[in-house]
């Protein structure tokens, strides 16, 4: 018998490629069954490729199935176990296969699209601009018409017979984006995320595979679907750290479009109000500072402590009786974030995590929001026994229950993760805020992400002081963004209010109204230097285990061992994590910089150890 041999990537398993045998040809890129010895039932892996007889034996592939993994899907996967730090096996369970080996080559029957669209002449000039480069930022302020440029821009691809894919940070984007779409593009749009239904992900897979879609609209995985001819990656508001898996592979969608857009000869476009520095400093853009209308903004400065005041509640009433619409950020859910006690002083905390349990009264419980751990909200300090426990932090259902008691006549929604749970949920909250049924809408930062609110005249920001006081190098880059996406919600269409409840009005007021933007980011490149990226890149490694000692030797051993680099690479810290604790495993962390890529991707590498998570390109 003349067996031939292959290695096989074993999807989303963090194990090397394994070596199994067959007794027939099996093409590169195959879904296949392979048996493990410790598994009861076959593993799913995709062939990788041929190799010479190994000096060991090998089990047979078992399973050889229709769908398959391109090329492309092989060599971007290949890229992100590289970069990212992680297996073949779990880069390639980002993406969806192809179904089977007779889909068509080319997309079905050509059409030719006109979306009839009439761009002003800073938006011809963005466009013209898009297309004198394969990869560009469309740095544009906030009502300038980026959508009309984006459609102008994948129109003229469509009409090459390929397909776009439009990246959007959040689900929350994709009702209004889905409608702009289809207006232009009709039934060749898809909507891709999570909480599409499985049986319309299969409906819409099935139609890529024919060649019948030709736009995909969708969060992070949009990327990862079976694109038979991809022309162009649209990442909207690319400066949004929803765009960074939080999971492993920890890639940065917008990155990795980069990437695929050189290596591949695809045109990506980024656009965004706020650009990230990163991309600021390192891609071609066009600023585009005109807006569709005209609009007016008057700022207030509130420099009182985080809650509703009487200033607040007059501005808010003033809007009102107007028949106006109102926003209210605020970045923490629940009712409160803490319970402390007012005799020991202690928070009620989890029992798994070193954080406080935050109130959610309207389920009667308290929260963990790292391991979901719940219990019944509790009368009387844990602690101590004796002492009263008191609240602090406000969050978005305590704030819609204090703005109940000022306005008993008016309509209040809350718009966080708590309160759209689902895709319907998610429509009729916009649908009744834009068909001005509802008169205020409380919200964490999913209010901030483009949405064209066009009777709101009142933006209001709380809170944004403890992002500012996040440990991150990037806290002045994020609250100012921050900001400026939520006042950019208010007078969309003519004069707007923005209160800012901050005891860091210097800052904000230099930059969002002395200063632009691209004055900041200039500003904040100088501060940067080459200390934080994007002059250097930084990598943060998290060591954690049950027993807290072993997770701190861990850390103590790759400390040691990123000094015999030379100064090819730089400590820049090691400390236990700011939550030391989550589902029960102590956690401690090391900061590596670096200029040069590859000594930095070799110590990773070399970090051997399944107590460890890796994340290249931190935000932290």
């Amino acid at each position: 018998m003349n067996l031939k041999y292959y290695e096989v990537a074993l999807l989303k398993s963090p194990l090397a490629p394994l070596t199994f045998a067959s007794n027939e040809t099996i093409h590169i890129g195959a879904f296949v069954g392979v048996s493990l010895r410790n598994r009861k039932s076959n593993s799913d892996g995709v062939i990788i490729k041929e190799v010479l007889k190994p000096d060991f034996k090998c089990t047979l592939i078992d399973v050889v199935n229709e769908a398959y993994y391109s090329d492309f899907m092989i060599d971007v996967a290949l890229f992100i176990s590289k970069y990212y730090v992680c297996s073949i096996g779990e880069a390639l369970g980002l993406y969806t296969p192809f179904q089977n080996h007779n889909h068509k080559q080319d997309i079905d029957d050509k059409k030719t699209y006109d979306t009839q669209i009439e761009l002003s002449k800073g938006q011809f000039e963005a466009l013209d601009f898009i297309k004198k480069y394969n990869i560009s930022l469309l740095f544009a302020n906030t009502g300038s018409g980026k959508t009309e440029i984006y459609t102008k821009a994948i129109e003229e691809i469509l009409n090459q017979n390929k397909q776009a894919v439009y990246l959007l940070p959040e689900i929350a984007l994709t009702p209004q984006m889905e409608r702009r779409l289809k207006l232009n593009f009709g039934d060749d749009v898809a909507i891709w995320h999570s909480k599409v239904s499985p049986k319309k992900k299969n409906e819409i897979l099935e139609n890529l595979n024919n060649g019948k879609l030709k736009v995909i609209a969708g969060a992070r995985s949009a990327l990862f679907l079976p694109y038979q001819n991809l022309g162009v990656i649209v990442v909207d508001e690319e400066h949004d750290d929803s765009y960074k898996s939080t999971q492993k592979p920890r890639l940065n969608v917008k990155d990795l479009a980069i990437y695929i857009g050189n290596k591949f000869d695809i045109k990506v476009i980024l656009g965004s109000a706020t650009p990230s520095l990163n991309s600021f400093a390192k891609v071609p853009y066009f600023r585009l500072k005109d807006t569709f209308y005209k609009t007016n903004k008057s700022f207030i400065y509130d420099n009182s402590s985080l809650k509703l005041n009487n200033q607040i509640v007059e501005k808010i009433k003033e809007k009102l009786e107007k028949n106006e619409q109102v926003i209210v950020f605020l970045p923490t859910r629940a009712n409160f974030k803490y319970q402390i006690c007012g005799d020991c002083g202690k928070a009620i905390e989890c029992p798994f995590c070193s954080v406080a349990l935050s109130l959610h009264k309207n389920n009667k419980a308290l929260q963990c929001h790292y391991c979901n751990f719940t219990q019944k909200i509790v009368e009387e300090c844990p602690s101590c026994k004796t002492g009263l426990l008191k609240n602090y932090r406000l969050g978005t259902s305590e704030l819609q229950e204090q703005l109940e008691f000022y306005f008993q006549d008016a309509k209040i929604s809350t718009f966080d993760r708590d309160a759209i749970k689902t895709e319907r949920k998610l429509k009729k909250v916009l649908k009744d805020f834009n068909d001005n049924k509802v008169d205020i809408l409380v919200g964490t930062q999913m209010l901030s992400k483009g949405h064209d609110y066009h009777n709101v005249t009142l933006a209001i920001i709380l809170g944004i002081d403890s992002v500012l006081n996040m440990s991150s190098y990037k806290v002045r880059e994020k609250a100012l963004s921050l900001a400026i996406q939520i006042a950019g919600r208010s007078g969309r269409n003519g004069f707007g209010e923005v209160l800012i409840q901050t005891k860091n009005q210097d800052f904000f007021q230099n930059f969002m109204e002395k200063l632009d933007y691209e004055d900041f980011l200039k500003n904040e490149l100088d501060v940067r230097g080459d200390i934080y990226p994007p002059n250097v890149r930084l990598a943060r490694v998290v060591f954690f285990h049950q027993n807290g000692l072993k997770a701190k030797e861990l850390m103590d051993f790759y400390v040691t061992q990123v000094l015999q680099f030379h100064k090819k690479i730089e400590l820049v810290g090691f400390k236990e994590c700011d939550v030391f604790k989550i589902s029960n495993k102590y956690r401690y962390e090391i900061l590596v910089r670096g200029k040069e890529i590859k000594y930095l991707l070799e110590f990773l590498h070399n970090i051997d150890t399944p107590y460890c998570s890796i994340d290249m390109d931190t935000l932290q």
